[in-house]
C-alpha cells in the first residue's frame, strides 16, 4: 500500500479529520480558527512538552490521542491532514514525513530555510499528491487582495519600479523566559524539540524566544520578512530574486542572540524592480508592531498595510499615467482565518490553494537569499541550483 492511497476522497459534508504538531501559542491559535471554520475533527496532538500537549487536547475537545513524536501521530490512518506549527528548523523534516504518510499539511512560515530542504518538501508534495498550504495569511486577507486586483491586476499601478516592505516593532524579539525555568520543566523533551539543531544544553532563551536565534527562527529576514516580502511577490507575480544584498547588527539588545535587532534588505529581480525589506525592535513593545507594502510605479503610489483596521490601503495616483482618483479603504483583521478556510476548500477540492507550496518556496528562497546576504556581507546572486524542475 503506498502513503498517498490509504487517503480518503472526502464528501462535501464529511469533516476533516485533523492531527497538529506543535502546539505552542501558534498551534493552539490555528486549532482555534479551524474549529471556528467548522467541518473538522480533532483526531491527535503532538508537542514535545507536556503542558502543552494537555493545552491543545482541551481546545481540541472530546478525547485525541497524544504524542511526544510526530512520527507517531502520522502513523494513524484515520488522519486525513496535519497542522505544522513547530518551530521553523523542524518545518521541512515534519512537512515531507507527513506527505509521505498520504496527510494533507497546513505549514508555518517560512516553510524552510534553505533551498535544498524546500526542494525535498514540494517534491514530497508533488509525488504524494498532497495539498499543501503556507502560513503567509496575506495571500488571503481581504483588504490586500482587493488593493491587488484594483490596482496591480487591472494596470493602473503601471510600470512598478520599487517595492518597499516593512515590518517594525515585532515583540516577539524581545521575548524573555519565563521566571522558574532555568530547569528544565519536567514533561519537556529538549532534545527532541532540538531535532536536526546544534545540540546545545537546554535553554529557556532559545526554547521560550526561538525567534532571537538564527537556527531556530532565522532572524527577522526569515521569521517576519517572509510575510511582506511574499505579498511583493504575490502582487507582481515574483519568483526567482536576480540578487540580495543587506546590512544590520545587533545595535542594542546585546544578549547573545545571535540575529540583527535591525536589519535593511534589498531584492532585485529580473523584471526589472527592486523589493526591499526593513524591520527593527527598537520600538517594541512601546509602539504598536507595524508592516506593510508600498508599490511606486508609473501609476503611483499603493500602500498596504498589515495591523492598520482604519486604514487597510491607499492609492495615490501620478496624474501623468493615471486618471483615477485617489482612494483610501479600510483594513480587515490580520487573521489567518481567510487562509485557513482556503485550505479546507483546497483539501476537499484537491485544487492548489492560494499559498502552495511553490508560493512558499519562492518567497522562503527570497528570504534565504537575504539572509545570506546578511551573514556573509556579500551580494547573493540566485544560483539555477535553486530552481523548481517544471
Amino acid at each position: 500500500m503506498t502513503a498517498a492511497s490509504y487517503s480518503r476522497v472526502l464528501g462535501a459534508n464529511e469533516r476533516i479529520r485533523m492531527g497538529v504538531v506543535g502546539t505552542g501559542g501558534r498551534g493552539k491559535y490555528l486549532m482555534q480558527e479551524l474549529n471556528k471554520a467548522g467541518g473538522v475533527e480533532w483526531v491527535a496532538v503532538c508537542d514535545v512538552y507536556n503542558v502543552r500537549r494537555d493545552e491543545a487536547a482541551t481546545i481540541a475537545g472530546g478525547s485525541v490521542k497524544s504524542y511526544n513524536d510526530h512520527r507517531q501521530l502520522l502513523g494513524l490512518k484515520d488522519i486525513d491532514a496535519v497542522v505544522i506549527a513547530t518551530p521553523d528548523h523542524w518545518h521541512a523534516a515534519v512537512g515531507i514525513d507527513a506527505c509521505n504518510a498520504g496527510k494533507d499539511i497546513y505549514v508555518e512560515k517560512p516553510m524552510v530555510h534553505f533551498p535544498n530542504a524546500g526542494q525535498a518538501l514540494v517534491e514530497a508534495v508533488r509525488r504524494n499528491k498532497r495539498i499543501c498550504q503556507v502560513g503567509m495569511q496575506a495571500r488571503a486577507i481581504p483588504h490586500f487582495q482587493k488593493a491587488r486586483e484594483r490596482y496591480v491586476e487591472s494596470g493602473v499601478m503601471g510600470k512598478v519600479g520599487l517595492v518597499r516592505t516593512w515590518y517594525d516593532a515585532n515583540s516577539g524579539y524581545i521575548l524573555k523566559a519565563p521566571a522558574g525555568t532555568q530547569q528544565k520543566p519536567e514533561g519537556l523533551d529538549w532534545d527532541r524539540w532540538l531535532g536536526p539543531g546544534p545540540k546545545v544544553p537546554w535553554n529557556p532563551e532559545i526554547y521560550f524566544s526561538p525567534y532571537k536565534w538564527l537556527h531556530y527562527d532565522g532572524g527577522m529576514v526569515m521569521g517576519i520578512g517572509i510575510h511582506v516580502i511574499d505579498s511583493a511577490h504575490q502582487f507582481l507575480k515574483l519568483t526567482r530574486p536576480k540578487a540580495a544584498v543587506a546590512a544590520g547588527g545587533v545595535y542594542f539588545y546585546k544578549d547573545g542572540r545571535d540575529t540583527p535587532d535591525v536589519v535593511n534588505l534589498i531584492l532585485e529581480y529580473p523584471q526589472e524592480l527592486n523589493v526591499t525589506f526593513e524591520a527593527e525592535i527598537m520600538t517594541a513593545p512601546g509602539i504598536s508592531s507595524n508592516a506593510g507594502i508600498e508599490l511606486k510605479g508609473t501609476g503611483g503610489a499603493l500602500t498596504v498595510l498589515r495591523y492598520n483596521r482604519e486604514l487597510g490601503y491607499q492609492y495615490r495616483p501620478n496624474s501623468k499615467y493615471s486618471d483615477k482618483p485617489a482612494e483610501q479603504v479600510p483594513g480587515d483583521p490580520a487573521s489567518a482565518e481567510w487562509l485557513i478556510r482556503n485550505w479546507l476548500d483546497a483539501i476537499r477540492t484537491r485544487e492548489k490553494p492560494i499559498a502552495n507550496e511553490e508560493q512558499g518556496y519562492w518567497s522562503s528562497t527570497a528570504c534565504f537569499m537575504g539572509a545570506q546576504a546578511l551573514r556573509t556581507q556579500s551580494r547573493v546572486v540566485w544560483n539555477d541550483e535553486w530552481n523548481l524542475p517544471a
